[in-house]
């Protein structure tokens, strides 16, 4: 610990982002860099504490309490204190494959758990993580390495999110011939097409660690669906094992009157059309230009999609909650360390308060029905208000009697999470599934029914954050390691 009183003598600080006014009219990354001497204040605020829940990694409540990846925090914290990026540099890619990743778009559950945040203002450990790999990306200490000994073993990992992408990585360090597929034209999952390019910038950030992972070793396979493109028994015919990481990706849909108007679309079709138009210069496939946009569904999928239609240019974007508004602070019934469950403004609602005036959300809100203005196309949006009632056991919303309001509609997006894989391949492979329709596969082997076929990521343990994504698929890793080998020195 260098400072030793840091985190009484520095405030929480954050570096600024662009301007919305500014940042809505085009597609880079919002937020800008912060000077070496105020993230050397910044990591000087780690208290090294003695008990850092900040890289405990475990589920309190049904939410994130820590890193799933266990980073070293308050490690690579000091070393930025005290100057040493290199050594923090390595101590944080021990644990963490792509660091660039998490540092844009991870909620950050290790500042949720951070001791400092019982009393003050947590440390602002993502943007540490950020700049710590973008200063070695710009020093040049991200370089590919030699992979010494080849075992002579391959792998097929289907699906090149970040499970996959970890998993490979991970594999090809341990030696084997590692081959990703990938269904799309290109690499990086939900990375790619469903995460805008003003969060996560796709040529400069993701293909970077693509062309890196290349060179290290690894095939990638584009425009190539195993079960379609390329025969299931033909995987398992070629390769030693199989590595499941294609995600959860069948979107949840509203079961309301008028869901099949023509202008109701789900969010990550929307999504993807458009950074796919931005990739490719053309014009979106589906977009929000000139039209009132109604977004029902929070979580980061919403805000993205209220990002993306101010930016495409809609008439207006309105976004629907049937959860209460979060209170400002913790409640005694969400103590530390669990995930703080308190009101927060992301980059598209202050976006959209910007263009508009106020925060684009309705809180506590219930869609009743679609109306149709003619021919099936969508005209407006029927809502009411909801009281969240215990009934056997469970919460449940209800409607509010004379509480509905008619809101125009051209657009509307839904944004209500995802509940399972798709279907097609895991036929084809007759590996077991469980109650929720993921891939039966234990915490412990990651080796699903079928002998040699492993799975990790949101296919086994259903929507979740990229950086559990990441720890699933370095520990689907180690395990398909473990079973070529006998033993294994992965972590």
């Amino acid at each position: 610990m260098g400072k030793v009183k840091g985190f009484m003598e520095y405030q929480r600080a954050l570096p600024l982002d662009r301007e919305p006014l500014e940042r809505i009219k085009d597609w880079q990354e919002f937020h800008l860099e912060m000077a070496a001497e105020d993230l050397q204040k910044q990591g000087a605020r780690c208290m090294d504490c003695g008990t850092p829940y900040c890289h405990t990694g475990f589920m309190l409540s049904g939410m994130t309490s820590g890193c799933p990846i266990h980073n070293l925090i308050p490690e690579w914290n000091d070393y930025v204190y005290n100057g040493f990026w290199h050594e923090a540099y390595d101590r944080l890619t021990k644990t963490n494959n792509f660091p660039e990743f998490t540092g844009r778009v991870c909620p950050a559950p290790c500042e949720g758990s951070c001791v400092l945040g019982i009393i003050e203002p947590p440390v602002t450990i993502k943007n540490i993580e950020y700049s710590i790999i973008e200063h070695a990306f710009a020093e040049g200490w991200v370089e590919p390495k030699t992979i010494a000994h080849r075992t002579g073993k391959r792998v097929a990992v289907v699906g090149s999110g970040p499970s996959g992408l970890a998993c490979a990585d991970q594999l090809n360090k341990a030696g084997h011939s590692v081959t990703v597929f990938e269904r799309d034209d290109r690499f990086g999952g939900l990375m790619m097409y469903g995460i805008p390019n003003m969060k996560l910038d796709k040529k400069k950030v993701l293909q970077r660690r693509i062309d890196l992972m290349a060179s290290e070793g690894v095939i990638f396979m584009e425009s190539t669906e195993v079960g379609v493109d390329y025969p299931a028994d033909k995987l398992l015919e070629e390769f030693d094992a199989v590595v499941l990481c294609t995600g959860a990706t069948k979107p949840r849909d509203l079961d309301a009157e008028g869901r099949e108007f023509s202008g109701i679309h789900f969010a990550m079709d929307f999504l993807r059309s458009s950074t796919k138009s931005v990739l490719d210069g053309n014009a979106p496939t589906l977009s929000a230009a000139g039209k009132s946009v109604v977004v029902i569904g929070g979580g980061d999928t919403g805000t993205d999609c209220v990002a993306t239609s101010l930016r495409q240019g809609c008439k207006s974007v309105i976004q629907l909650e049937i959860m209460p508004k979060p209170p400002l602070e913790r409640q005694p019934d969400n103590p530390w360390p669990e995930w703080p469950k308190t009101f927060k403004v992301d980059y598209g609602q202050e976006e959209a308060a910007e263009v508009q005036g106020e925060d684009p959300r309705k809180y506590s809100m219930m869609t009743k029905k679609f109306l149709d203005g003619q021919n099936g196309a969508l005209k407006a949006v029927e809502v009411s208000k909801v009281e969240w009632t215990k009934k056997e056991g469970r919460f449940l919303p209800l409607p509010v009697a004379g509480t509905e309001q008619i809101i125009p509609a051209d657009l509307v997006l839904l944004a209500m999470g995802f509940i399972g894989p798709e279907e097609n391949l895991l036929q084809q492979l007759q590996v077991q599934r469980d109650e929720r329709s993921n891939i039966r596969a234990t915490d412990k082997t990651y080796l699903t029914s079928r002998e040699k076929i492993f799975a990790a990521g949101d296919a086994r343990r259903g929507q979740s954050l990229v950086v559990w994504a990441i720890h699933e698929g370095r520990a689907a890793a180690r395990e398909c390691d473990r079973f070529l080998m006998g033993a294994t020195s992965l972590p």
